[in-house]
């Protein structure tokens, strides 16, 4: 009973920091997506354990965990303010927004939050739209990352890697697959599409997600569509093993995933 009670009111304190933008303000006449329907399966972190986790989830099938960690620490080294204070000088390597994010950019991150981080639109390719999402230097990042909790779940002789990014509303990364991990959003909102290994999406490699939301998504039959879910703020989502997932950043959006490998 005092677990349950000390975890509603760890929630209910982490809930005021979440409803925070961070200083990551999208103005709303620039939002082109919105949160879709939830057909992935939700849990509460409370409920689920280790071996519950394995048994139901760690290779078969996503889920969204709520209230896994107390990550409040590095959530407020995630403002805007404290970013561009801590690290704008350092240099970052940017990705092309496609499926297999081969070109990339290097920048400082004050150039790419004041001149390159822009909100997605639709005439605009995945090849030619950069964002920053993971080729982190853990070296210059480490004292960042040393503030973050990880997911309290793991999968047998596996090890966890960060990939840490932010990233303007509408942007995101068309249908891709790799080995299993954890997504968690730090600030804004992020709509995930997933597919098993063996029902491959059909789309375009150089098209953006959000093209394809618009133009594809409707026209699926519903036997055809993924299984999809938009993750808040302090929420995750577990990927596993070689499912097919494509991204879309609702709002500005700081996220961070822990791939495991």
């Amino acid at each position: 009973m005092n677990m349950k009670i000390n975890l509603s009111l760890l929630t209910l304190a982490l809930s005021a920091v979440w409803a925070d933008d961070g200083g990551w303000h999208t103005d709303e006449d620039k939002l082109l997506a919105t949160p879709g329907p939830c057909t992935i399966e939700v849990r509460d972190a409370e409920d689920l354990t280790q071996e519950e986790f394995l048994s139901r989830y760690a290779f078969s099938q996503p889920v969204v965990i709520k209230g896994a960690t107390d990550n409040s620490a590095f959530i407020n080294d995630c403002k805007r303010e404290v970013m561009l204070k801590k690290y704008g000088a350092k240099v970052i390597r940017l990705s092309s927004a496609n499926t297999y994010s081969y070109r990339k950019v290097d920048v400082t991150l004050d150039k790419y939050v004041q001149e390159i981080m822009k909100p997605q639109t639709l005439g605009m390719l995945g090849n030619e739209t950069f964002y920053w999402f993971g080729d982190n230097n853990y070296t210059e990042w480490q004292e960042l990352f040393d503030k973050y909790i990880p997911p309290p779940y793991s999968l047998p002789g596996l090890t966890g890697v960060y990939s840490f990014g932010l990233a303007g509303a509408g942007t995101g990364v068309p249908f891709h697959f790799h080995g299993p991990g954890f997504g968690e959003v730090i600030y804004g909102r992020k709509r995930w599409f997933m597919l098993p290994p063996e029902k491959t999406p059909h789309f375009h490699p150089n098209r953006t997600t959000l093209q394809w939301l618009y133009e594809d998504y409707p026209e699926l039959h519903p036997l055809d569509g993924p299984l999809e879910c938009t993750i808040n703020q302090g929420e995750l989502i577990y990927f596993p093993d070689r499912w097919w997932h494509g991204t879309l950043n609702i709002d500005t959006s700081v996220f961070i995933s822990t791939f495991l490998g």
